[in-house]
């Protein structure tokens, strides 16, 4: 099996650049897209054959200055070169941060359900929902189940109406998988993940080969709700420090907005529907 993630890596930021995004000349005929070897060698300051070992997995012990020269040369950017020292195996982040426990603690879970009036909902690095607040999981409602973004986006039906900037979510999920995949490409989560994606997506096949890196911060969504219409959102995301690879999401409305009083009706809705479920279990 080929394991060559380095050298896909950094094949695939070579052919996304061109000589003028890097200020050199273009001379010749090309026959594949993006940068030559030898080009960015020349950028990177190494020798042409070393980084043509490097692409094609021959090499696969360079230097943390090795891994800079061609962060720069390839004009990556934070994350991006993070998730290049993480396939060399020279970031001191390590593997283990992907083998995050899946159990969400109490306190962190007593913390969401206190957000009665904003989602919040803690996701794994390879996004699978592993706890979510009453809001967060009548946000999701439309998902059956709502149990990883990235299968969501891509598999569930109501992924391309639910997301309204739906090309912009799925290029942002696949960033963050590919971030994860840096941590540890072999992990057995991440790659039945990864493979049953690409065996039923077109479009994530497509994404996933262009290698780009992105984690989750913050960010504004547009969201289609079928039981109260449109929700304009930010999240923001937080590190969970007890659990290592553990996220936590929270959206947010502009106060007053539409979409606050929008997610005020979603949460009346959303309780009212368990209160008749538990009367209706009481009942019989």
């Amino acid at each position: 099996m080929d394991d060559n993630h380095l050298g896909e890596f950094l094949r695939a930021r070579r052919a996304g650049l061109r000589p003028q995004d890097v200020n050199m000349a273009s001379h010749g005929l090309r026959r594949v897209a993006g940068l030559r070897r030898e080009e960015v060698a020349v950028l990177a300051g190494v020798n042409a054959d070393y980084y043509t070992r490097l692409e094609q997995g021959r090499e696969r012990h360079p230097s943390p200055q090795v891994l800079d020269a061609l962060g720069r040369a390839l004009r990556l950017d934070p994350e991006a070169r993070a998730h290049l020292h993480r396939l060399a195996g020279v970031s001191p982040a390590g593997r283990d941060s992907l083998h995050a426990t899946e159990r969400v603690g109490p306190a962190l879970r007593q913390l969401m359900d206190g957000y009665a009036h904003t989602p919040a909902f803690v996701m794994s690095r390879t996004l699978d929902v592993l706890a979510a607040n009453a809001l967060a999981d009548a946000l999701y409602a439309p998902f059956t189940p709502a149990d990883n973004l990235a299968r969501m986006i891509f598999l569930d039906p109501a992924g391309r109406e639910f997301y309204q900037e739906w090309d912009r979510a799925a290029q942002a999920v696949v960033a963050d998988l590919r971030q994860a995949h840096g941590f540890d490409p072999e992990h057995p989560r991440l790659r039945r993940l990864v493979d049953t994606l690409t065996e039923h997506s077109a479009v994530f096949r497509r994404l996933w080969a262009e290698h780009s890196v992105r984690g989750k911060t913050q960010d504004a969504k547009r969201l289609l709700h079928p039981d109260v219409g449109t929700l304009s959102l930010t999240y923001q995301s937080f590190d969970v420090r007890d659990a290592p690879g553990q996220q936590l999401v929270i959206y947010h409305a502009e106060p007053g907005s539409p979409s606050a009083h929008a997610l005020g009706l979603l949460g009346s809705l959303h309780a009212g529907e368990r209160r008749q479920g538990a009367s209706d279990s009481a009942g019989n």
